[in-house]
């Protein structure tokens, strides 16, 4: 059975905005090593648009740095899905488009021999933690205060315990916290 890794960059006052963190290329080296450990990055369609827009072509801008090149090719040659009821086709390679029940179709993804799975986004992670899905969390706890965005976990109306498992400092102070769920 594949476990299923929710990753999310976050700031010390919640918000879950990608442009709100530390997108230096230790972080992007990072998650090009997380991709190395997993078979299929998962999306909700809001996530997935920011990212196609950019990686696919990461290497045709001249600002991208030695880590954002490195994470391009691992993001870009990894398996990704995303769920979404409105899109209508995908341009990114190795994407696939899922308009079914994102619930059964991640489960029956999980029951499949493989590389873990890695989750990206907030309301598909939402959604999952809600069945109690979700094998592993890891938080990227940047040493911001944003203010406002977008807060990880609104709505959420059942406490979830969490249990430290590793712990990393980055140069830019940037915390990696992996926890497992006690649900």
């Amino acid at each position: 059975m594949r476990k299923l890794i929710y990753d999310i960059n976050i700031t010390t006052d919640g918000i879950a905005d990608h442009t709100a963190g530390i997108a230096d290329d230790e972080l992007h080296d990072f998650y090009a090593d997380l991709l190395d450990n997993a078979g299929i990055v998962l999306f909700g369609r809001k996530t997935f648009q920011l990212l196609e827009d950019f990686w696919p072509e990461a290497d045709k801008d001249p600002r991208s740095t030695k880590g954002m090149l490195h994470f391009a090719d691992k993001i870009n040659n990894i398996q990704k899905i995303v769920f979404s009821g409105t899109l209508n086709k995908v341009k990114w390679a190795n994407s696939k488009l899922v308009n079914s029940d994102a619930i059964e179709e991640i489960k029956k993804l999980k029951n499949e021999p493989g590389k873990d799975i890695l989750i990206g986004g907030i309301s598909l992670a939402s959604a999952l933690m809600k069945q109690k899905l979700i094998d592993e969390f890891l938080f990227l706890l940047h040493p911001i205060i944003a203010g406002s965005g977008r807060r990880l976990w609104e709505g959420l109306e059942e406490r979830v315990e969490l249990k430290l498992v590793e712990t990393r400092r980055l140069n830019s102070g940037t915390l990696v916290l992996r926890y497992l769920p006690n649900y």
